[in-house]
Order: structure tokens, then C-alpha cells, then sequence
């Protein structure tokens, strides 16, 4: 097992949060939240905060995701705001200027003294881009040979000294440099499914993204991603999303289930969300996704942990044994459940020598 499975928190910066439930407790996302909840999580150990980059919501009676924060604007003021916790800005590279992003990024570095990341999307949702005036290329191939010369520019970026021209495929650049410049490369996200995806993610991506539908299966596939990034001589960990209802008891947890689930989902929101994956998106097959609507309600497909803190940091500790390096969590509510989760899960998290205290002279 690692001895330090990475936790994070998904989605902070969107309203509804992963959950899509009309719930009056359901989370808000306004920047008082996101930053009191930051500060706790710095406190607790938390190792990273993942934003969605969400330009329009998904309709229905909450508009699930609709309120959304910008991701490099909150990155910039999390990480102002906190001391040992990483902050991820995700950047859609059809909607992003290159070089505009690798400087957002050196700055970035700065005010977070190295603690600040970048998660990579290379586009799937076709209405934001109709929203923006833009055109989604239909075919994976294109939105990652696009991704890759995005990548390639902001690389560069970080690495030249002297100004330099760029005459690609997509881009014509002249006489640009960045200055300043990240004092090391920032880690890099990408979420991948398709084939294109994690060739991209293999090739460039410090932590790969996906999700896990069956645990036996993810355990082959994770061995598998693994051993195609040593063979290209890199080193890649591999993430995935769970969805944490915690409670002293099975009962209080599955209650809490049948509350914010089954006549409190919004289910216009649901099945927009569900057509678009189906559409657009590659990170799952349409009969796998169909499986898992009651996940993707109540935590937008993450890995259920339902039960007791033992339950809970059981499920955990199984993903660790299947080979994940890490998980993102999620709650109806982040502020009003990570307290119980941080008092009563790791610790037993610590127990099991999957995380090490978090220790600060702060």
C-alpha cells in the first residue's frame, strides 16, 4: 500500500457542488465558502483543492453547476489564503490563450509558493462552447492534437530564455516569451477516457484522472496506465473521485442517502448532463454510464463511501490496494460534513499507514 494517499476536495467552486440534488443544505459555492473551507481543509492536511472550469450550468430547477467560480481567479485567492494545501486552476485549451495562461500560471507559482497546479481540459461541452461564440471540434484526435500544441507553447514558455517565434498546425506566435517564469514546472491534471485522452495524459500529465465504475477492473487498469508511462519513461500517479456520505451510523448514512437522492434529484439537470456525456464525451461508454446514473446524481459518478468512518476509510483504503495513488471527496455540503470526515476518517486513515500525520509549526 502507499504510505501517503493523496485526498482532495472536487468541484467547490460550482454551485450543487458533485451532487445533483435539490436539498436546501446543498452546497453554494460563493467565495466565503470556498475559502473558510479552504483554511480548514490547509489545517486539517488536505492535499489538494480541484476546481471545474463551468461557463453555464445544466438547467433544471438548481441550475446544477450554473454558479460557478473562475478557476484561475480562485486558485490565485486560495492559495493567497492558505500555507500548505495545493490549489488546481482547470483550463479549458480551446477557451484559454497559451501564453496567456502560462503567465496566469507563473504568477500563480508565486502567490502560492509552488503550491499552485493546472488541470488540463481539452473540451467536451459543446453548449459552453456555443455560449463563448466558439466551434468544439467534433473528433477527439483534433481537440488533443490542439491540446498538445497548447501544452507544447506553454512548455516552452517556462523553459525559454530568449523570445521565439511559433508557426504550428494551430497556433502562429511572434517573438514571445514568458517572464517570469514558474521556478519549477507546476504539476499537471488531466482527466482521461479516450484513447487520444490518456496518450495526451501519459505524455505530459503528472496525475491522470479517471474514474472507477468496478474496482476489480480499475485495479488492471491503473497497473496497466502505470506501466505505459514507465515504458515511456515517466512517472505518472493516478487519481480518481469518491462521494462521501459519513455518519456515526449505517442507518443515518443510508438515511441521508434516500434524502438528498430520489424525489430531491433534479432530474432535468441529471439528464441534460447525461445526454452531453453521451454526446460529446469519451470517458465512459454509454451503457457503463447508464449503469451508474444513481452515482453520477449523487456525486457525478465518484466512488460511493456511504456508511460509518470504519466504512468509510475501509472503501479508501481499497482504492489505495487497487493501485490509486490518490482521490478526490465530495459532499452535499463540504463545509457542514468535512469536520466529522476529518475527526473520525483519518485517523483511521493514519491507523491503517495509508496517510502520515499532518504535522505544522504554523
Amino acid at each position: 500500500m502507499r504510505a501517503h494517499f493523496k485526498l482532495g476536495t472536487f468541484a467547490t467552486n460550482c454551485s450543487g457542488g458533485m451532487s445533483i440534488t435539490k436539498v436546501p443544505e446543498r452546497w453554494a459555492a460563493d467565495w466565503g465558502d470556498n475559502l473558510a473551507l479552504a483554511r480548514m481543509l490547509d489545517a486539517a492536511g488536505i492535499d489538494f483543492m480541484l476546481p471545474i472550469a463551468r461557463w453555464i450550468g445544466y438547467g433544471g430547477e438548481t441550475d446544477f453547476q450554473g454558479h460557478s467560480l473562475e478557476t484561475i481567479t480562485w486558485t490565485a485567492g486560495l492559495l493567497a489564503a492558505t500555507s500548505h494545501i495545493h490549489v488546481f486552476a482547470t483550463v479549458h485549451t480551446g477557451l484559454h490563450n497559451p501564453v496567456v495562461v502560462a503567465k496566469q500560471m507563473a504568477t500563480i507559482d508565486q502567490i502560492g509558493r509552488g503550491r499552485g497546479g493546472l488541470n488540463i481540459v481539452a473540451g467536451w461541452n459543446e453548449p459552453e462552447y456555443r455560449a463563448l461564440g466558439l466551434k468544439l471540434p467534433r473528433d477527439h484526435a483534433t481537440r488533443y492534437a490542439i491540446a498538445q500544441e497548447w501544452f507544447a507553447i506553454i512548455e516552452a514558455l517556462w523553459e525559454r530564455d530568449a523570445p521565439f517565434d511559433w508557426q504550428g498546425e494551430y497556433f502562429t506566435l511572434e517573438q514571445v516569451y514568458g517572464k517570469p517564469r514558474p521556478r519549477r514546472r507546476p504539476p499537471i491534471i488531466n482527466a482521461a477516457g479516450s484513447g487520444e485522452g490518456r496518450i495526451f495524459a501519459l505524455r505530459n500529465s503528472d496525475y491522470l484522472f479517471t474514474p472507477v465504475i468496478d474496482l476489480d477492473r480499475s485495479r488492471d487498469e491503473v497497473a496497466q496506465l502505470k506501466a505505459k508511462a514507465e515504458a515511456a519513461g515517466r512517472r505518472i500517479e493516478v487519481l480518481t473521485l469518491a462521494h462521501v456520505v459519513c455518519r456515526p451510523t449505517v442507518r443515518e448514512a443510508q438515511d441521508y442517502v434516500r434524502h438528498f437522492t430520489g424525489a430531491m434529484i433534479d432530474q432535468p439537470a441529471l439528464d441534460r448532463l447525461m445526454n452531453l456525456q453521451f454526446a460529446f464525451a469519451k470517458s465512459s461508454p454509454p451503457e457503463e454510464l447508464l449503469k451508474i446514473r444513481d452515482r453520477v446524481a449523487m456525486g457525478h459518478g465518484g466512488f460511493p463511501l456511504i456508511g460509518t468512518p470504519e466504512m468509510v476509510a475501509e472503501g479508501l483504503i481499497a482504492l489505495n490496494r487497487a493501485g490509486f495513488d490518490g482521490t478526490t471527496i465530495s459532499f452535499v455540503n463540504y463545509a457542514d460534513e468535512f469536520p466529522h470526515f476529518r475527526d473520525s476518517v483519518l485517523p483511521l486513515l493514519e491507523e491503517a499507514g495509508i496517510r502520515q500525520p499532518f504535522l505544522t509549526t504554523c
